[in-house]
């Protein structure tokens, strides 16, 4: 059952948030593997363990829609009382990134069903799908999925204009879903913020290392 009050939806808006952020570095992670060429041996591993693959998803999904469904509760809430971020602080700063969380929350939401469109079901383009091209040891060559898709310049900057969108969600999410839990004080504002900065800024330039290495050549 979902809180009934303000404050218990806000702490469950910041726990989904900081789980969706553990899932982000993960995706991070196991994409990173393009850059050894190891991409395709790291899909095939996913795919040996479909029970568990299928059920992290539909934990994710369920975690993902619950964030939705929050910030959009929260966002009403706040407009129809007074402008206030979901995390519990007078001391959050109004930014650019805070006061247009839900409309990259929706860009971001809008990309990621083209992501699994693309990446995932691989219906958007058919003709590079690794599911119908194999690598040389039969295996659905995600690799070469992921580099002739980011060759296109259409593509690429979709991608790019959506991680923008994502490091912008984050700069402000991580900071405040930690000050949601309590961390407001004048001492540890400092640190908060600088961190979920840093936070911020690396997974944006890890996530667009990718596209950008094919896009010069260094991947091919």
């Amino acid at each position: 059952m979902l809180p009934t009050s303000s404050v218990g939806r806000k702490l469950l808006m910041a726990f989904t948030g900081q789980m969706l952020v553990l899932f982000v570095i993960a995706h991070a992670a196991g994409n990173s593997t393009i850059f050894f060429s190891k991409l395709n041996t790291y899909a095939a591993g996913l795919k040996a363990l479909p029970l568990l693959l299928w059920a992290f998803r539909a934990f994710m999904f369920a975690v993902a829609a619950l964030h939705i469904y929050l910030g959009i509760v929260l966002t009403l809430e706040d407009r129809n009382a007074r402008p206030q971020g979901y995390a519990v602080s007078k001391h959050l700063r109004a930014t650019f990134a805070g006061r247009n969380m839900i409309w990259t929350g929706t860009l971001i939401g809008a990309f990621l069903i083209y992501h699994l469109l693309h990446f995932t079901v691989q219906i958007t383009n058919p003709s590079i799908a690794a599911a119908r091209n194999a690598d040389t040891l039969g295996r659905p060559d995600v690799f070469q999925m992921v580099v002739k898709s980011f060759q296109q310049a259409g593509i690429a900057s979709l991608y790019l204009l959506s991680m923008i969108a994502l490091g912008l969600h984050l700069l402000h999410g991580i900071q405040s879903s930690v000050q949601t839990w309590g961390l407001n004080n004048d001492r540890s504002l400092p640190l908060v913020e600088g961190t979920g900065r840093i936070a911020a800024a690396v997974l944006f330039l890890w996530y667009i290392a990718i596209p950008v290495v094919i896009v010069v050549g260094i991947v091919k």
